[in-house]
């Protein structure tokens, strides 16, 4: 039988990898965590991998297979006829240990590199493989705390002085001045890992003793180098990915602000908790910081070798009680919406998922909800339906902007 309605609890799957703390995602959940696992990402949507599940309080079914059984009417004809799938993946991420260095490639590269693996018949989940689909994965952030992440290289005449600055790296400036970004970068990645070694060792016991000295802050790339390497006795085989922490902006996310990465912009999160919406794909090519595959020469090939200004965004206030933060493409939109003893109502244009952040309240469409802090709603198109909360009551809703 098919569910009721067309509002459901929605519960997702936790990401347990290897970089995520152990206490945020289990808190917000209200789940146990005795086994001190990672709990790294909180996943809520239809990916095949860990589809949710919906409920109307009798019966469950995968967020995926309710889509499959009519499309239509799940996404829109619309979004149907554009996407054939929900375009997006909506998650809460907590980052204790900074991930690797990556870049996402567009969706015509994407098409062209999936096609390449599949004719080349690598498996879709061997551990070498770059393209698990045919998407992009342009991808938003908002900060649910302080939220630190590389984002882009700096200006020219700040990586300059970084090289100028650093008596190891100086050798480095004849070249960045001939060949620019993209030939200093690329020489810093293909440098043969013994010659990485005698470049980078000093840097980091620098930065592991300026750290330990207080004498750097977390503005300073130092900082991240040392949190990297501390406690390590052994500095062999150093990551080339610490060359990116010297060479990208280093940029600061308070809560309730925002950033937007899209193709080709380098980037890795440092530290901190964050909602993050993308489009559904697992696109990524690493350049290093991470025990995953790392595919220097794909990553080249779709990396923006371009400074850039980081655009830090408040996000636009639209009336009833929400905010918008402006996503520069089709598959996704997300509003932050602040009930203080107020009331939000809204027709879903698409599938929506909300998720209640912080305080609770009573969801009234189809189904009428209590939604407390950590749960999660899907509400199918065409269903009008209101919010209310009688004290504070944060939740983010991801969308598609039909």
């Amino acid at each position: 039988m098919p569910l009721y309605g067309k509002t459901f609890h929605l519960k997702g799957v936790v990401q347990h990898y290897a970089w995520g703390g152990y206490d945020f995602i289990p808190a917000l959940l209200h789940i146990p965590n005795e086994a001190r696992q990672p709990c790294a990402e909180y996943w809520m949507g239809a990916h095949p991998s860990a589809p949710s599940l919906v409920t109307d309080g009798t019966q469950t079914q995968s967020l995926q297979e309710l889509i499959k059984a009519d499309p239509v009417a799940a996404l829109t004809e619309k979004v149907y006829n554009r996407f054939g799938e929900l375009p997006y993946l909506f998650k809460i991420l907590d980052v204790k240990d900074m991930l690797s260095i990556q870049v996402h490639p567009s969706r015509q590269e994407a098409i062209k590199g999936f096609e390449a693996e599949e004719a080349a018949g690598i498996p879709l989940h061997a551990p070498h493989r770059n393209y698990k689909d045919k998407n992009h994965k342009p991808e938003v952030m908002v900060a649910l705390s302080e939220f630190w992440l590389l984002h882009g290289f700096k200006p020219q005449a700040a990586i300059e002085q970084t090289l100028l600055d650093i008596q190891e790296f100086s050798i480095l400036v004849p070249l960045f001045k001939r060949e620019g970004i993209k030939g200093l970068f690329q020489f810093v990645m293909e440098m043969e890992q013994e010659d990485a070694d005698i470049m980078l060792a000093p840097v980091v016991k620098r930065a592991i003793s300026r750290k330990a000295n207080n004498e750097i802050s977390k503005e300073h790339p130092g900082w991240w180098v040392s949190k990297l390497y501390e406690g390590k006795e052994d500095l062999t085989n150093i990551d080339k990915g610490v060359f990116s922490i010297y060479l990208f902006n280093i940029v600061r996310i308070n809560p309730g602000e925002a950033i937007f990465q899209g193709a080709g912009i380098p980037h890795a999160y440092l530290e901190g908790q964050n909602i993050e919406l993308m489009a559904n794909s697992d696109n990524v090519l690493r350049g290093g910081l991470t025990n995953k595959h790392v595919d220097v020469r794909e990553l080249m090939k779709h990396t923006l070798f371009e400074s850039i200004t980081p655009n830090v965004a408040k996000g636009n206030s639209i009336g009833n009680h929400s905010i918008n933060y402006p996503c520069p493409v089709p598959d996704f939109g997300i509003h932050k919406i602040d009930l203080d003893s107020s009331r939000y109502t809204a027709t879903a244009q698409s599938l929506e998922i909300i998720i209640a952040i912080e305080g609770g309240a009573a969801v009234n469409g189809s189904n009428s909800i209590a939604l407390k802090k950590g749960e999660a709603i899907a509400i199918l198109p065409g269903e009008e339906y209101k919010i209310e909360a009688s004290g504070k009551c944060l939740l983010f809703k991801a969308f598609v902007p039909v």
